[in-house]
């Protein structure tokens, strides 16, 4: 489904797209999301597969591609920390990683709320003394580092720990991450005596704090669930306009954490929210044995997963659902207060903004334009773009004037709006797609040149003008500027992407600036660092008078000792 400027809004499918696509459109009760979504559609086109699969498969990549409104956007596209036993090694040691790969190593995880990988690693250290350095461990016998002085590693550089010997430390290490703490709380307690007893009463505190992190893991146990147990517990929650949804981890038999999303999604069936969800988080997340979910989905989606779904009425698994729904609830109850805060800073901000400034529509697409330069050089212009009252970075662009004589901030607007409407039919996303309302950062003048070239152009949208001083806004249709409340949601919009086009123009110039800048042949005399060439041309003023200057004069300038002065002589009488 597209808007009125063509962006994509929603992707969805259906087995019968008649009876689905009714279904939005009739006069049959729908939620506020739907509803909201309807009332954005001004056109829709559609493709037909060969079977369900094919469809599962183009709507997630369309999703990708075009990350539609209406549709569930997964925000965090972060893979949760796990940790890594490099057990390929000869001698394994352990790691924080994002990614799990194919590569022979061990993995554990994902580590989510209230357990740090970090800290995990720490622990195992403290109790089994694994190597923690990269360098590959060669034949030759090495000096071990300060770890294996501290207790904390077990020195295989230096031949100190057999390899058999060492696979036992790796086993026990990984049978603690596997869920048994019984070993490593005899350990860390022998270790917190043994410290308290000589007066090491800093590492004693140290080793405390580890017990109560192994005591913590220890309650996250799910009584009557195999150790070997992999699941993910997943519940979706909505009040018709907004929803959130609950993902609770699962291994070797304890809770290791729980994630929270809220989600914007336009499908008439919950049960379509809960299948794109699974395809769009399992793209990025580590795959389970079971997922449980609180709403049926297709048999088909298991396969195009590789995941076993079930939605349990019974047992502790049912318990665990209910776990999910009681956080996604409380979630939820969060977010409405949070969301209603944000539609009035950005969708409601719109609209007020429609009507205090006469507009044809709501300013769905805001793009803001600003010129940047110094006495004329290095200008360049910025094309910053909102989309919905929210920065679309991947949609800003950038300008270097052409044929500039002089600085011409007028002429330069004129020609960054002549060339953006001339990319209307060319392949970028962001020009192809038209705004609802163009921003010049300046006064009457700076609208009135960009408003004569907006006339003659396919451009069909509004346009005004913010001026900084006293905020005033101009509209092409009145010599009095239009004074929006201080502090008003509807101005902050304004001034948020006034000061965003500006921040972008000048980063821009600044990247010109400095990439145009001429270099100095001082630069190339080894041994004159940065505060020597600075000393040097307080001194002489000029790079002529320091060709000039003698051995004798170079050396009398500060941190110039007589060897540097007579190879910055020697090497300027090439110039």
């Amino acid at each position: 489904m597209h808007s009125s400027s063509g962006a994509v809004i929603y992707v969805g499918k259906a087995k019968n797209l008649k009876n689905r696509v009714s279904q939005y459109f009739n006069n049959s009760p729908k939620q506020d999301k739907v509803m909201a979504m309807v009332e954005h559609v001004d056109d829709f086109e559609y493709y037909v597969t060969l079977n369900e699969r094919d469809a599962f498969a183009l709507e997630n990549n369309m999703i990708k591609k075009y990350k539609p409104f209406y549709n569930i956007l997964l925000k965090d596209d972060k893979a949760y920390p796990y940790i890594r036993v490099t057990t390929k090694d000869d001698y394994p040691r352990m790691e924080v990683v994002r990614r799990i790969k194919n590569d022979g190593n061990k993995y554990f995880g994902p580590y989510i709320s209230g357990i740090s990988p970090y800290a995990l690693i720490k622990i195992v250290n403290m109790a089994y003394p694994l190597r923690m350095c990269k360098q590959t461990i060669k034949k030759t016998v090495q000096r071990p580092c300060l770890y294996y002085s501290m207790g904390l590693c077990s020195a295989p550089c230096a031949q100190k720990v057999s390899k058999d010997d060492y696979k036992k430390i790796v086993e026990s290490a990984m049978d603690f991450l596997r869920g048994n703490d019984k070993n490593i709380e005899e350990i860390l307690t022998k270790k917190m005596e043994i410290a308290s007893q000589v007066e090491n009463f800093e590492r004693a505190i140290e080793i405390r704090d580890m017990l109560k992190m192994v005591k913590n893991l220890k309650q996250r146990v799910v009584t009557d669930l195999p150790n070997d147990l992999k699941l993910d517990a997943i519940s979706y929650q909505n009040n018709g306009v907004i929803g959130s949804i609950c993902v609770l981890t699962v291994r070797h038999g304890k809770i290791l954490g729980v994630v929270n999303q809220s989600v914007i999604d336009a499908s008439i069936e919950e049960k379509d929210t809960m299948q794109e969800f699974l395809m769009q988080y399992y793209k990025v997340h580590e795959k389970p044995k079971e997922v449980l979910t609180n709403i049926r989905v297709d048999n088909i989606l298991e396969d195009e997963i590789g995941v076993k779904i079930t939605c349990p009425q019974k047992g502790v698994k049912y318990s665990l659902i209910k776990t999910a729904n009681l956080n996604a609830k409380e979630y939820l109850s969060k977010i409405e207060y949070k969301e209603n805060i944000e539609y009035d800073k950005t969708v409601g901000a719109l609209s007020k903004l429609k009507e205090k400034l006469n507009l044809t529509k709501i300013p769905n697409r805001i793009e803001c334009y600003d010129i940047s330069h110094i006495s004329g050089t290095n200008q360049v212009a910025s094309m910053v773009v909102f989309i919905a009252g929210r920065p679309a970075k991947n949609m800003y662009r950038k300008f270097k004037m052409r044929n500039q004589n002089g600085p011409n901030d007028f002429e330069c607007l004129m020609q960054t709006l002549k060339r953006r409407i001339s990319e209307l039919d060319g392949d970028d996303v962001s020009f192809t797609q038209k705004p609802d309302l163009l921003v010049i950062d300046g006064g009457k003048g700076q609208l009135s040149s960009t408003y004569e070239v907006l006339k003659h152009s396919k451009l069909n949208c509004d346009i005004v003008s913010l001026a900084k001083q006293f905020e005033e806004v101009y509209t092409p249709y009145s010599n009095i500027p239009v004074m929006l409340k201080r502090g008003s949601s509807e101005l902050r919009i304004l001034q948020n992407i006034r000061d965003e086009a500006h921040r972008f123009a000048i980063t821009f110039h600044r990247q010109l600036r400095s990439k145009n800048e001429i270099k100095s042949p001082l630069d190339d005399i080894k041994g004159l660092g940065k505060v020597k060439k600075q000393a040097l041309l307080k001194q002489f003023e000029t790079f002529d008078a320091i060709k000039k200057a003698s051995v004798e004069e170079l050396n009398m300038v500060k941190g110039i000792d007589k060897n540097l002065a007579i190879t910055i002589y020697n090497y300027l009488q090439k110039f």
